[in-house]
């Protein structure tokens, strides 16, 4: 059994703003060229598209329109917690298996919030989930450490 893969920044914003910026205006942070199911087919992203509630869907907007479902928002609690069933799937993949992330807004003042990304439930990748987790691992370090973290001033 593989481990969470734990993630914690500070960011110079309200606890609002993060949330809204992680939720609400994710293509404003995610790298649409390097990190999407498009990009790994060599061309970017057009947008990312996220309903912003318990239930709503996050959708990779092609190039051409075409829409992939990246997860959906399993817990939505403004401003606090938001949590999903999530995986950029490969091109190549018939099944697509999802695994868990949580997103946690901590105030430390008016104006700063620690934000702890929590990602989990690797086994619902079966063989490939070691390989997967090492993949996404890196991968946060540049979406979530240094693109989220520096759309917010950090």
């Amino acid at each position: 059994m593989l481990a969470p893969i734990l993630k914690t920044i500070e960011v110079p914003c309200s606890q609002q703003q993060a949330f809204d910026v992680f939720v609400k205006e994710m293509e404003s942070w995610w790298p649409l060229g390097k990190f999407t199911q498009s990009a790994m087919l060599g061309r970017p992203a057009k947008g990312i598209r996220v309903d912003p509630r318990h239930g709503g869907e996050i959708v990779e907007i092609g190039e051409d329109g075409t829409e992939v479902r990246w997860g959906t928002i399993a817990v939505y609690e403004p401003y606090d917690f938001v949590s999903m069933h999530f995986h950029v799937p490969h091109p190549s993949e018939t099944e697509v298996s999802r695994s868990l992330i949580e997103v946690r807004f901590v105030v430390l003042d008016a104006q700063r919030t620690r934000v702890d990304l929590t990602q989990s439930n690797w086994e619902a990748f079966g063989k490939m989930a070691a390989m997967m987790y090492g993949g996404y691992a890196k991968a946060w370090d540049t979406i979530f450490e240094q693109s989220y973290k520096s759309v917010l001033g950090g």
